[in-house]
């Protein structure tokens, strides 16, 4: 394969290449992916641009590199000090419990000026926008109100999302490059407060959550937490 002259670096069409062939499913979590000299002979380009895009790949937790052994794609999932990046579902469904959501939106927009900027977008571009409350026994543990860029999902509207998780269907069409997130305590508006069943007067914890893929914004989404019914452990 030869490599067509581009604005795009070509570190990056091979680091572009990779994360397609592992969204695709060619490459799954711990297998084997091609040498880099295979790979710069496949490209025609020297092992040192290949070694790039795979290095920066490792740092982004996409693949680990074996000394001796070769490079494997990494198990998909992506820690950072207390929240991890695993469905709700999951997490009920660990402590013995039952899970069941409620889809309350679910609807296609155009990003206005504040959201074209969050995702690095022109204003008008297609966002995806869900809003689902979940529920553990019962209970409601969570709203979550998430906006996703079309271009990484674009069959994001035609989930079912009463058997899956908006998480579980991003993390297989969508490998995780990074994230950014930060928690805070705040009251609840009464739209929120309404969905969880609580008292505007009850403090939620609520998590702000910006993911990246394929060197795009991929969801930018807000999780909001009865105080009283919740707390984020973790370890590290």
């Amino acid at each position: 394969m030869t490599i067509q002259s581009t604005a795009t670096p070509v570190f990056q069409t091979i680091k572009d290449f990779l994360l397609r062939e592992i969204q695709a499913g060619t490459w799954k979590e711990g297998d084997a992916i091609p040498s880099e000299a295979a790979l710069a002979q496949q490209f025609s380009v020297s092992r040192m641009t290949v070694n790039r895009a795979v290095r920066e790949l490792t740092s982004e937790q996409i693949l680990n590199r074996i000394q001796g052994s070769g490079t494997y794609v990494a198990q998909q999932k992506y820690q950072a000090t207390l929240v991890a990046i695993k469905s709700i579902a999951d997490e009920i469904r660990s402590r013995g419990h039952a899970h069941r959501s409620e889809l309350h939106e679910l609807l296609e927009v155009e990003a206005n000026e504040s959201l074209a900027q969050q995702f690095q977008v022109d204003p008008g571009y297609r966002l995806f926008h869900s809003v689902i409350v979940h529920f553990e026994n019962e209970i409601a543990i969570q709203v979550e109100d998430r906006w996703v860029n079309s271009a990484l999902a674009e069959d994001y509207l035609s989930q079912d999302f009463s058997s899956i998780t908006p998480n579980e269907y991003l993390v297989a069409v969508a490998p995780l490059q990074g994230v950014d997130y930060s928690i805070e305590a705040v009251m609840p508006p009464k739209h929120i407060a309404d969905m969880l069943h609580i008292s505007t007067k009850e403090v939620c914890l609520v998590l702000h959550r910006k993911t990246r893929s394929q060197n795009k914004i991929a969801t930018i989404v807000t999780m909001w937490h009865p105080g009283a019914r919740y707390q984020f452990t973790g370890s590290f």
